[in-house]
Parts: structure tokens; sequence; C-alpha cells
């Protein structure tokens, strides 16, 4: 039997649902028990494809190409278990699949309203088959308790609490402590009012995860029992850890896997524990053998959840290595300003990345960055947006192409960087209509590609065939290949087809790489992506000639 717990969240927003929900997830994988993470998103877009950086964070992609809320990286990092398509769903989805019902006559005629309408296709949603032999199926909800557009969704999981088998549900609730310095108090009645909130609507949380700065005094948890009727052993106390790695040893010592399964009746019957991957985990990153410095020079840098799973994914590199990775954030405009500023914050650092981004902003001041990390011979690892600069750099600066751009920038006589549609004819299945909307013409979810035998990347893969993830718009025009592996940059990366080139290096450096693909959003603390553990191994050993 499936069981399924929903997460909320009350008081205000960012207090760690998506993290806590990852954690309780690893602590039930931990029992032995098989989990499914899904992600309700308020929103009236369809997905964040479109949505700004700065609004919404990172857009994590998932093996079958949807693009879905950050918070679902988190939980393949945590459990280790893909997420799909199926796994996130926005207010604009389940809109649009009903107009387009209405639209073709389904309701029969019927009034389309959101009682039932909108609360059947939420139900739809979390019932929807969570695959062979998942126990438990964990469901976060966007938001905050009393948002007006999650309305909907908290009536779905109040409506679902009654028309499941008794004991086949939990509600677990995150809220904030609030401690007041200048009373030098921990004040609970923001908790208390977002109970209340939850309450009026029909849920009764089983469980309540309060954030906090400081220790929960018992007096203050048997109050906050009391007057939220929740048992006091289940008002778990949620202080900031170490690091989030290790926030599922954190939440197992504060009891929250054990009250879930209390919930269940299940206490007497499930598994011990084997925490041992995460306590390995916790102690490799407390006690490093040392540190690496690596600058990025990006786009938006002012906001590092734009870039969540690369910062987690080099934190795993350095568990490879065992090194604390130390992140110096470069705006790429910043090299465009001033020359002597690239010297000074280059010079020293161990390795330098420069990830994803769309449009020109910043692009002269990244591309300065490659030819500073090629020609000082710095460990660069370019991620998509950074392997095509890495292109345009070796174009411009070596390969006698001095008008070598991307098209993404403006009309160029030299396309090295391009659409697909631009210059792959007859391609179908790595191109779409470019009368597609903009959010329908990326090359999105896991693609192959085959390594080319002896290079770098085949002995970092340790294979010659690999499937990543891919999410973007512009691809290396193929046909620049002989000018640009005359100049140095070796395509050893290609699609299966070898039209698409997927990864460059320059065999006559220490270690220069780039990708098309996202390895980030394939990296695991217990298992760091290949590439990134390499390129954190290469770090290290510049740390120790610098």
């Amino acid at each position: 039997m499936t069981r399924y717990i929903f997460i909320t969240g009350g008081v205000v927003s960012s207090l760690g649902k998506g993290l806590a929900s990852a954690a309780l997830g690893a602590l039930l994988q931990a029992r032995g028990y098989k989990v499914r993470l899904r992600k309700l998103d308020p929103y009236l877009n369809v997905d964040p494809g479109t949505m700004s950086p700065y609004q919404h964070g990172e857009v994590f992609v998932t093996e079958d190409g949807a693009e879905t809320d950050l918070d679902l990286g988190h939980y393949e990092r945590f459990t280790g278990v893909n997420a799909a398509r199926a796994d996130n769903i926005t207010t604009g989805q389940i809109y649009k699949t009903i107009i387009e019902k209405e639209r073709r006559g389904d309701y029969l005629g019927a009034t389309v309203q959101v009682i039932p309408h909108v609360t059947d296709e939420i139900k739809q949603f979390v019932l929807s088959d969570p695959g062979e032999g998942v126990d438990f199926v964990l469901v976060e909800i966007g938001g905050t308790v009393g948002d007006i557009e999650g309305l909907p969704f908290f009536e779905a999981i109040r409506q679902l609490g009654q028309e499941l088998p008794r004991g086949q549900t939990c509600y677990i609730h995150l809220t904030l402590l609030p401690y007041i310095k200048t009373a030098g108090e921990m004040k609970t009645k923001p908790t208390q009012h977002s109970v209340k909130e939850l309450r009026s609507i029909g849920i009764q949380p089983d469980i309540l995860l309060c954030r906090c700065e400081f220790e929960i005094p018992a007096s203050e948890r048997r109050k906050i029992g009391q007057f939220c009727n929740v048992r006091e052993s289940a008002v778990i106390q949620a202080m900031d850890s170490a690091n989030i790695y290790a926030v599922p040893l954190d939440y197992h010592q504060q009891g929250l896997d054990r009250e879930v399964l209390d919930v269940f009746g299940l206490t007497d019957t499930a598994p011990a524990p084997n925490l041992a991957r995460w306590e390995d985990i916790s102690t490799r990153m407390n006690h490093p053998d040392g540190d690496v410095n690596i600058a990025i020079v990006g786009k938006y840098t002012g906001l590092t959840d734009a870039y969540k799973s690369l910062v987690e994914a080099l934190v795993h590199g350095g568990l490879a290595s065992n090194v604390r990775v130390k992140l110096d954030w470069i705006e790429g405009e910043a090299f465009e300003r001033e020359d002597a500023l690239i010297a000074e914050r280059l010079a020293e650092v161990h390795g330098v990345l420069v990830p994803g981004a769309f449009g020109e902003r910043g692009a002269a001041g990244m591309i300065r960055a490659v030819q500073f990390a090629r020609e000082h011979r710095i460990p660069y690892f370019g991620i998509c947006f950074g392997m095509q600069m890495a292109m345009i750099e070796t174009a411009r600066n070596l390969a006698g192409i001095p008008r070598a751009s991307s098209t993404e920038f403006g009309p160029t006589s030299a396309p090295v960087v391009g659409l697909m549609t631009e210059w792959v004819k007859g391609n179908a299945r790595e191109t779409r209509s470019e009368a597609d909307d903009l959010g329908g013409t990326m090359r999105l979810g896991s693609y192959e590609a085959a390594l080319m035998p002896g290079s770098k990347v085949a002995g970092i893969y340790g294979a010659l065939t690999i499937h990543e993830r891919h999410r973007h718009r512009y691809e290396v025009n193929i046909g620049y290949r002989e000018a640009i592996e005359k100049a140095g940059l070796a395509f050893t990366g290609l699609s299966p087809n070898g039209v698409l080139p997927e990864i460059c290096e320059r065999p006559d450096h220490p270690w220069f790489i780039g990708v098309q693909f996202h390895p980030e959003l394939k990296s695991r603390p217990f298992d760091p992506h290949p590439l990134f553990s390499s390129f954190i191994s290469a770090a290290k050993e510049r740390s120790r000639l610098v």
C-alpha cells in the first residue's frame, strides 16, 4: 500500500520545505523503504522554463525533458531517484488541461469549476502511478498556507485525507519560530496562527517541523503542542545544520522519521535506519584536507539559486577529492570594464568555470576569462554557454576567424554558434519548428553522445557512450570543426549522428573541457559526477603549485 505524506509551509516562504522533503525521503530510504517525491507549484506559468532566474532560481531538467522547480534537484540529490515529468505540476498545467478538455466537450456541457474539476485534476496527479513497489509518495505544496493561488491545492489534499483509507496519509507543516532578541524570547504565535489557518481549511497537521535559531524549550514545545493540537513529541525542532547534507542526520536525531512512521502505525515494524552513507558525507564535509578556489564567471552571480545544482555538484566534486570548494562569483560584465581585474581575480584561483546562460550580456567578459584560463594553464570547465564561449575564443584568437560569434548575439558572418535550425537540415529528431512557443524550442532532457576513444573525457567517464541532460537552444556549428581543431580544441564528443558537438577539450592543457549539456543535474553527494570529480581533482593539483 502506497502511503502519502503532504508537506506544507506557513508563516513565510523559503523555510526549506524542499530540503525537508528531500531529507525525509532520504531517512525513509535509510530504513529500507522505496520513495518518490512530487511538487505542486501554485503559479500560473505552465512551467518555469520562461521565468527569470532572478525570480525563480534554477530550472531543473529531468531525464524526460521536463523543466521543473529547483526542489526536484534536492529530491534527486538526496534520494538518487530520478524525477520525471510526472513529478511536478503547476496551476498553469492544470488549467491548460482543463480548458483543453472543456473545448473538446469532455465535461458534457457542465459548468467547469474549481471544485470539483480543478481539485480532481490535482488529486489525479498526486495519485498517478508512482512506480512499482513505492512505499511512500512525498508531496510538497509550494508557497504558504493562506496564499490565494494555493487554495485549490490545499483543498485537494484535504479531500485526499478523507478519501484515502485511514492511516494512508500524513500531514507535515513547516513553520517558523522567530526569536525576538530585544525580548529575549522565542515566539510561538506565528506557528499557532499558521496552524489555525491550516485547520480553518480542514487540515489538521500530524507533525510540526519548526524552523528556529535556538533550541525550543520544553515549555514552548508543550505550548505549541497544546495550542496546535499535536502531540508534544511531534513538534520537531529544525535548527540550521552545519551543511545541507547534515539535515537528514539532524532530523533523525530530532525524531522526524520516527514520528512519521508512528502516524502510519509502522513504528514497531519499521527497520532501523542505516545512516552510514550520510555520516560519511558529513564527516568528509566537516574534515577536508584543504581548500580549492574556483572562480565562476557567469551572468546570474547575484543569486546563487540560479546555479543551485552547479554549486552542489562542485561540492560533490570536493567530496571525491576530500577538499572544501570555495567559490568566487564573478559577473562576466566585470571583465569587460577593467583589464587589470582579470589577472587580479583569476591568477591565484585553482579553476575557472563558465556556466550556462542566455543572451549576450557578459559574454565578452566570459570569453576573456576562457582566454586567461587557456593561456595560464588554469583548469577550465565550460558548461553549455561556457563551451560555446570556449569555441568562440579559439575561433577568434587561434583559428583566424576574428568575427566568430553566436547568432544569439545578432547577425554574424561567422556563426560558430547558432540555432540548430540555422544550419541543420532534415534532422527532425534534433530540431523543433521555429514557429513553436518560446517555451518549446529548447533541446531538453537526456540525449546520447559518443566519445572519442583515447580522449580525456573517455578516460574520465570510463565509457565511449554517455547520456546527459540538456537545456539549450543554440549549438556549436559542426561546419567549423576543421578550423577549430587545427587551432588545438578537439571535438571529442558528438551526437550519435555526428552532427551536434557535445564535448570539446584541449589535449595541450592540464584540464580544459567544455560540454554542451548540464552534468551538474546528475551529480549526487554519494555519487559525484565524474567530470566534477576530475575538475576538482585538477584544481587540487594546481593548488599545490600556486
